[in-house]
């Protein structure tokens, strides 16, 4: 869908806001905070997530209470880059629980991925007893993330 559709007036624009900010306010306090009647907004909110707008709901968990209290940021390249090797890869790595995020990359590595572990110990696990269980992988190199700078759910509206 194209970033100037018609869908995304000023009311919509307000709905996505503040369902980002909480997803969990009733309709009728989301009807409040954007100026519109309870069933315009229940519409409206309908409308946006059938467009695909709205994606889903989700509760955030705090990672380090979880006991993952590190973010490792991995490149991984590969063997080979036949599309069966980067599927494959692509499955196997999703299978993985510590993996927040995966992303098929231009430039020197194959893959960026976001990984949460606890601490060295955890990240030396990881790698031996997932990671490099999965076959295919030519080179890896990973940074520890020192400090969040900056983090979302999706893009901001």
């Amino acid at each position: 869908m194209s970033a100037k559709s018609p869908t995304l007036d000023p009311h919509n624009r307000k709905i996505l806001r503040e369902l980002q900010k909480n997803a969990r306010l009733s309709n009728t306090e989301l009807a409040e905070l954007v100026g519109l009647s309870t069933t315009a907004c229940w519409n409206r909110t309908r409308q946006l997530e059938t467009e695909g707008y709205i994606q889903g709901y989700v509760a955030l968990i705090d990672q380090q209470k979880m006991g993952y209290a590190d973010t490792v940021l991995l490149e991984v390249t590969l063997d080979r880059h036949e599309d069966d090797a980067l599927a494959r890869f692509g499955e196997e790595l999703a299978l993985l629980p510590e993996v927040l995020e995966a992303y098929l990359v231009s430039g020197e590595y194959d893959y960026l991925v976001k990984v949460a572990v606890d601490g060295t110990a955890g990240y030396e696990r990881f790698l031996r007893e997932k990671l490099y269980r999965i076959s295919g992988i030519r080179h890896s190199r990973s940074m520890f993330a020192l400090r969040c700078m900056k983090k979302v759910s999706s893009l901001q509206v």
